[in-house]
Order: C-alpha cells, then sequence, then structure tokens
C-alpha cells in the first residue's frame, strides 16, 4: 500500500511508516503532527486509483538542512569567475497512515 502526496512543489512515493525529507513546513499545532490533503494516487486493493477523499496523517521527527551545493560560474579568457553555495532547509517526517475511501492503512506493528 503506498500513495503519491504533493507537497513543496515536489512529489513523494510513500508508504505508512515511512521517513522522508520534504521541503520545510510548519507545525500548525505543539502536538507534533502534520496531516497532507494533496494525495495525487492511492494504490489499494483495487489497484492504482486517484482518491475521492485521502489523506495522510505523518509525525515530525525533526529539522535542518541539506548538504552543501556548489554553483560554479566561469567565463573562459574573460578572467570572470564566481562561486555561490546553497543549502535548503528540510522537514523529516514518518508517515503514519493513509487513510483513503473511509480505509486506513497503517504500519505494521
Amino acid at each position: 500500500m503506498y500513495a503519491v502526496l504533493k507537497t513543496g512543489g515536489k512529489q513523494y512515493r510513500v508508504a505508512p511508516g515511512d521517513v522522508v525529507k520534504i521541503e520545510s513546513v510548519v507545525s500548525p499545532s505543539d502536538d507534533r503532527t502534520i496531516e497532507f490533503s494533496e494525495i495525487l494516487a492511492v494504490s489499494g486493493d483495487s489497484g492504482i486509483v486517484k482518491p475521492g477523499s485521502a489523506k495522510i496523517t505523518a509525525e515530525i521527527l525533526g529539522e535542518g538542512r541539506g548538504d552543501k551545493i556548489l554553483v560554479f560560474h566561469l567565463k573562459r579568457k574573460k578572467q570572470y569567475k564566481k562561486m555561490q553555495g546553497h543549502r535548503q532547509n528540510f522537514t523529516e517526517v514518518r508517515i503514519q497512515a493513509i487513510e483513503a475511501d473511509g480505509v486506513t492503512y497503517t504500519a505494521a506493528q
């Protein structure tokens, strides 16, 4: 059982129990859980379908910054060099449950 969710301009294929690093999100409350409602597809007993109503519940594990990416520009024979770095912020979440059309799928304990 898996689902495809869209958040932060990217799509992620997740299953219950997966740990995923997504774009930074702010937890709406202090209980460190977040709910995703923009679900693109869900695979269930009847194959892959676009759900009518689906949501994914996840637990926020932590926040951090990714590896540094170096961007280097060079124009030959013109004495032009420019170096720039970037580190993207992320939020690490564990998928707890996927609920699609009234059926809830959770991780095996």
